[in-house]
């Protein structure tokens, strides 16, 4: 039996952007993943990776 490793991409600028604008609006993470195509969590470690030191995100 092989076993498959799980592909893993990186999210784009678009992306990057859309989760921005989402913030920006108000929008929950959920929202935003949705939106975008990708899970939750994965909205919630791009947020905690780029956040600005006092706030905010930085895309």
């Amino acid at each position: 039996m092989l076993l498959m490793r799980k592909k893993y991409k990186q999210l784009t600028s678009e992306q990057r952007y859309a989760i921005y604008l989402g913030i920006k609006n108000g929008d929950s993470q959920r929202t935003i993943a949705e939106s975008i195509g990708v899970s939750p969590s994965t909205v919630s470690r791009e947020l905690g990776r780029n956040k600005k030191k006092h706030g905010g995100y930085s895309w």
